[in-house]
């Protein structure tokens, strides 16, 4: 990740820091950012459970939350003060379901394209795909709750503020990360497939049409009826069937860790043994009791044998796909890898 890259989020968020300032008070803004670590946390934990499997890149990682909370926040922040400048202020459910949902989420979905074009090699498919959408819908919903919660403080005092806090950090956490992981989910199918930049960019448009119509469906539940009905009988559902469709997600990529670990056990690079231990999350379980009972406590050197095999299956399917220029010399050195940790864990 080029330093440049960090060094334009880094000045865009000085800008966000001068905003907040100017309009909320430093002392608004220290509270709406401590408040705002807390959804943040829980979303950022729930990620985590998601990408156990395959991690992503640390520096892929930083960039999703940063675009999420800088830039993206940056974007949808301009649009609405040039839009008020220019025709004044639109009505409130105006923006609510139309103007957010769209600006919002086409900033977000650019970050996750982003992603993939710099990053390709480690956007493997939709679970990668959803890790990242829901990284920068956790690094925009932490910038959108300071300025909330900020608001609330000034406006209402502490009454407003807990119950803003309770709706939108502790009821509503995942909601920005739900809408942008659609995209994300498109983008992921679409590398999965071998799709290049223009293909990905077709199906993300696809995932961002879906991402832009639940984002205003759940504004729109939010602002019309009974809110605690709506939710209870709308975006709980949907929250849990977000949650189904990962799970399931998540067992196909064990399931084609599993087969693409077969490969190359067929070719006698690993036993039978070794790929149920490294592909099946059992195996993996007791794959560390047992490097935890060799000399030395060796859980560190079988957790790189688990990521580097994983990594192996990936690059394995990109290169069936035909769509990655590096995959022989990735697949090359990761091979050797392998090998030298294995001899290292079964070392006496």
């Amino acid at each position: 990740m080029s330093i440049w890259v960090f060094g334009v989020l880094g000045f865009a968020m000085l800008a966000l820091i001068a905003y907040f300032a100017v309009f909320l008070g430093t002392g608004a803004s220290a509270v709406g950012l401590v408040l705002a670590l807390v959804p943040l946390g829980i979303v950022l934990f729930g990620v985590h459970l998601i990408d156990r499997w395959e991690p992503e890149p640390k520096s892929l990682v930083i960039f999703a939350v940063a675009w999420g909370g800088v830039a993206a926040a940056g974007m949808a922040l301009l649009f609405d003060l040039l839009l008020n400048v220019a025709v004044g202020r639109p009505d409130g459910i105006f923006t609510a379901v139309v103007q957010a949902p769209i600006v919002e989420e086409v900033a977000k979905g650019l970050g996750v394209f982003l992603i993939l074009v710099i990053g390709r090699r480690a956007f493997d498919g939709p679970v990668d795909g959803i890790v990242y959408g829901a990284l920068v819908g956790a690094g925009f919903a932490f910038t959108e709750n300071i300025q909330y919660f900020g608001v609330s403080l000034i406006t209402g005092g502490a009454g407003d503020l807990t119950l803003t806090f309770i709706l939108r950090g502790l009821v509503s956490p995942f909601a920005h990360a739900m809408f942008t992981a659609l995209t994300g989910f498109a983008i992921g199918l679409a590398a999965r497939r071998g799709a290049g930049a223009s293909g990905a960019l077709g199906a993300g448009a696809l995932g961002l049409l879906g991402a832009v119509l639940l984002h205003a469906f759940w504004n729109g539940s939010s602002l019309l009826g009974d809110f605690i009905v709506l939710y209870l009988t709308t975006q709980i559902p949907l929250f849990l069937g977000f949650i189904f469709v990962i799970v399931a997600l998540r067992r196909a990529e064990a399931r084609l860790t599993r087969r693409r670990l077969g490969d190359y056990a067929d070719a006698g690079w690993f036993t039978a043994e070794e790929v149920v231990m490294l592909a099946t999350p059992a195996g993996r379980k007791a794959g560390m009791q047992w490097a935890a009972g060799l000399r030395g406590d060796r859980r560190a050197l079988m957790r790189s044998f688990i990521r580097d095999a994983t990594a192996l299956a990936a690059v394995r399917q990109r290169a069936i796909t035909g769509h990655d220029a590096y995959a022989a010399a990735d697949e090359q050195a990761l091979l050797a890898r392998t090998r030298a940790t294995r001899a290292q864990l079964l070392a006496y």
